[in-house]
């Protein structure tokens, strides 16, 4: 009867760990997600319309290139490199750079 409860007591430890864990858990993606709306807010405010548009569909299809781009863009604003602006060709060419190598085959018929 006493290794029952012991078993009782060692598997209710075992799930309050993992509710702590999840909690931590949660807690760290609120405050990325909070840091991650800081900064938009922030660079929303260099972005031309058309480059504003560009930006919410590629946050809607590709959440991660958007937070990299936000990244970027935060860095060169904090940098005084960006002081104006941003319009949509110039946000292009900055996703261009953020868009990985593709590799090209040539097939050689013998």
């Amino acid at each position: 009867m006493n290794d029952l409860e012991e078993l009782k007591k060692r598997k209710i430890a075992e799930i309050q760990k993992q509710q702590e864990a999840l909690n931590q858990q949660s807690n760290e993606h609120q405050q990325l997600q909070a840091q991650v709306e800081q900064l938009e807010a922030g660079v929303k405010q260099y972005l031309s319309k058309e480059a504003l548009e560009r930006y919410g569909n590629l946050k809607s299809a590709h959440q991660e290139m958007a937070v990299q781009l936000l990244v970027i863009l935060g860095q060169a604003i904090q940098q005084g490199q960006i002081k104006e602006k941003i319009s949509d060709e110039q946000l292009k060419t900055v996703l261009k750079q953020l868009q990985p190598k593709k590799k090209e085959f040539n097939i050689k018929r013998v």
